[in-house]
């Protein structure tokens, strides 16, 4: 074989390039999360409704990624209202993650039962509508305690109906669910099942419904402040399962109870399980919610990191 400059540098163990070593796998990044404000955050159910159109301004301005919708503040569900509203969240580079609705599966009556049942069809055809893909889902109450102030006293621990137990009622939520996501499948929205004041307060409760329907449409909503005991506790509970997370605070005093969160050790847990979802604000206290909404944002942003 001829001689040739190639030749050469191959065979030349003084010119040959040394051996480079194997690189070390990158790490993933870590997911990103994104932060977003529940309209509920400016209301809190009271006599006059504040507008989500201004909701949406002032989620832009702080730096929100998105705004969750509660249902029933909404002015109504006629194609303009909601076309405006998609438009005006389009126009400051926000999304909507979550359209947050009430609807209660703890009632005897079969009738009862598939009224919400409609209701709920109805929510997931409107959040499809709005382009949101997970609707958040209640499981009920027994409302042996008919006022919601007097179940917060009791931390949700509501006794059933005479004659029935919570088994009966966890049945009922499951058979409902099932009927439902095969309007989630067909639309493309899921429904995420909160740990709220009702049934599902009792975490175990919660997982077994959501084990029991075993659908991929089907995921858990996380709150941060729904707990009858240790918050940190039930979130480390929670966080392998999240498929959305509210986080609550309480400036001036929560309407019904007030916690201090540490949302940088709430963050820890949610990174620990690789949660990399969003997080949607629920600004629960009594401050002027403007005021209360920014401090609250600068805290998680903190968190976030």
């Amino acid at each position: 074989m001829p001689l040739t400059r190639r030749t050469l540098l191959a065979s030349s163990p003084l010119l040959a390039a040394p051996a480079l070593p194997a690189a070390a796998p990158a790490a993933a990044p870590a997911r990103r999360i994104r932060l977003a404000v529940s309209t509920y955050s400016y209301w809190h159910f009271k006599p006059v409704r504040f507008p989500i159109e201004d909701v949406i301004d002032h989620a832009a301005e702080l730096g929100f990624d998105g705004v969750e919708i509660l249902h029933r503040q909404m002015q109504d569900e006629s194609a303009p209202y909601i076309n405006a509203l998609k438009r005006r969240a389009f126009e400051r580079g926000l999304s909507f993650p979550l359209l947050s609705i009430h609807q209660d599966f703890v009632f005897p009556a079969r009738d009862e039962r598939q009224k919400h049942i409609a209701h709920t069809r109805r929510c997931l055809e409107l959040a499809a509508r709005l382009g949101i893909p997970c609707v958040r889902l209640n499981s009920g109450r027994w409302k042996t305690i008919p006022s919601f102030d007097d179940l917060m006293k009791v931390k949700g621990n509501e006794p059933p109906l005479p004659g029935y137990t919570n088994d009966d009622a966890i049945g009922w939520c499951i058979e409902s669910i099932e009927k439902l996501l095969p309007v989630c499948e067909r639309l493309g929205v899921m429904m995420a099942l909160e740990n709220h004041w009702g049934l599902t307060t009792n975490i175990d409760t919660l997982l077994r419904i959501h084990k029991t329907a075993n659908s991929p449409w089907l995921g858990i909503n996380m709150d941060t402040g729904n707990y009858p005991g240790d918050p940190y506790a039930g979130i480390e509970t929670l966080a392998p399962h999240a498929t959305i997370v509210q986080a609550k605070t309480y400036y001036g005093g929560g309407e019904w109870y007030t916690l201090d969160l540490d949302y940088k050790r709430i963050l820890a847990i949610l990174r620990r399980h690789n949660y990399g979802g969003w997080i949607s604000l629920e600004m629960e206290g009594k401050e002027d919610a403007r005021a209360a909404v920014a401090k609250s944002y600068a805290v998680l942003r903190e968190a976030i990191g």
